[in-house]
Parts: structure tokens; sequence; C-alpha cells
């Protein structure tokens, strides 16, 4: 069932001499509990389109129609952006008090996800006691704590280390798949988009357009440390650098 339709979404951004175009004729549909990763050269314009579905910028043309009735749209940011002086707990509860919505039930579904995901043992704790996998952790559950449709996810583990990025990989996907969340992931890192996405989207130079769609089949598919060992994981690496055209 699909969830989100983009049609001919274009963005350009004017200067006092022109108009640059950014984003250019995007047209694709999302299906409900669908992953999807965004991959293209540096500065397409990839981030721009996720602030616009977020609502945070506007499209110059083009039309965005959500087919859920009050869908509603979760951010998560590369840095994540946690309070210092609130903790784990008050840092998840932070947008619901943005909304004015911090009931009771609310603040019982963040304790359960902090207890889910390993975290309830911290939530009194603030981020300086935390690891940056475990930061990122809270920043997803402050996400999920406002009951978001659809996760647009930009760059989540950029600021991680390796190892790190690979364990917190498995999780995000592990708890975005066991919360029924549908999801688009902007990343840089081919092998993590391949990993964890059920289609891949490869955006062209500036301005961005769709030059190629995967759909990412991998033979006993589970999760995104697994599905590298997969046979068909080097093919479709070895496709998508090949459609970036980078040049170093």
């Amino acid at each position: 069932m699909k969830i989100l339709s983009v049609s001919h979404l274009s963005k350009n951004y004017h200067d006092l001499k022109d108009e640059i175009p950014a984003i250019k004729e995007i047209t694709f549909d999302l299906e409900d509990q669908e992953f999807i990763s965004i991959v293209g050269p540096s500065g397409c314009g990839k981030s721009t389109f996720l602030s616009i579905l977020s609502g945070l910028d506007q499209q110059s043309d083009g039309e965005i129609t959500f087919h859920k009735k009050n869908c509603k749209v979760g951010y998560m940011l590369q840095k994540d952006s946690l309070f210092p002086w609130k903790s784990v707990l008050e840092n998840c509860l932070v947008g619901l008090e943005v909304e004015g919505k911090v009931k009771e039930e609310d603040k019982k579904e963040v304790l359960r996800l902090l207890k889910t995901y390993g975290l309830s043992e911290f939530q009194d704790k603030y981020p300086k006691s935390l690891s940056g996998g475990m930061r990122q952790r809270v920043a997803l559950i402050r996400t999920l704590a406002l009951k978001p449709d659809i996760l647009l996810l930009d760059e989540p583990f950029s600021a991680l280390d390796y190892q790190t990025r690979l364990a917190l990989s498995d999780d995000v996907y592990q708890i975005i798949k066991k919360e029924k969340k549908t999801a688009i992931m902007v990343t840089h890192d081919l092998a993590e988009a391949i990993s964890i996405s059920d289609r891949i989207f490869v955006l062209s130079k500036r301005p961005a357009t769709i030059k190629k769609i995967y759909e990412v089949k991998l033979t006993n598919k589970k999760t995104p440390i697994h599905n590298r060992k997969c046979k068909e994981f080097s093919a479709y690496y070895d496709q998508i650098w090949r459609d970036l055209d980078v040049h170093v």
C-alpha cells in the first residue's frame, strides 16, 4: 500500500544574479513499511530533498501526496543534538514537549522503547555518560516518541567509528522494522545502503534527478551485517558505484 507519492518535484534557489536548480523532476511512490536509501554525488541535493519532505523547506514545483490521513513525518539529523543538561528520558520527551503533548501514556511508551532497546538503565543519566552509538539510539527513540508514520534519516551514522556504525545500522534497522515504520535514508555509504534497503535511488549530479532505482534482492536477506555477506552484495556495489560516476 502506498503511503507517499512524489510527482515532478523540483527545487530552485535564487541568488542576486541567477536561478540555481537543485532538484529536478523527481517522481516516485513509497510503500508502507518500505526502507529506501538515497545515494548520489556530494552536494547533489539529497539533504535538500529530505528537508522538503519534512516540511522544513518548500519545493519550487511538483506535488507531495501522503496517502495516510494525518500522516506524520519524523526527521533524524546527522548529529544527535541531545541537550547535555537533560537526562536521557527528558531528551526523549523533548519533541512531545514542543508539541505540548506529554501525556502519561506517551511517557510510558518512551519508557517501553528505552527498555526494549537496552537503554532503560540509562534513562536518568546524562548524554555525556553515553557512547556515540547509544546517543544515536536515544535520538531515534526521541523521534519515534512522536509516533511518525515516515522516518527521514539524514546520514544517521556518519559521525561514528566503523565498528559502531555497523552495529548501530543493525540496531536501527531492527527498531524500524519492529516498530513497523517506513523510512527514507540519505547516505554516502553504498555498503550501508545495500545492506539495509529494500530499494536504492541513485541521484545524478546537481540538479538532482533519479538516475536509476535498484530493487535490492539478496539471497537469505536478514540483518544489515549479515546482508553484506550475501552473494549479490558485491555486484550491487559495483553497479551503483558506476552509476554514481564519481571521479577523484
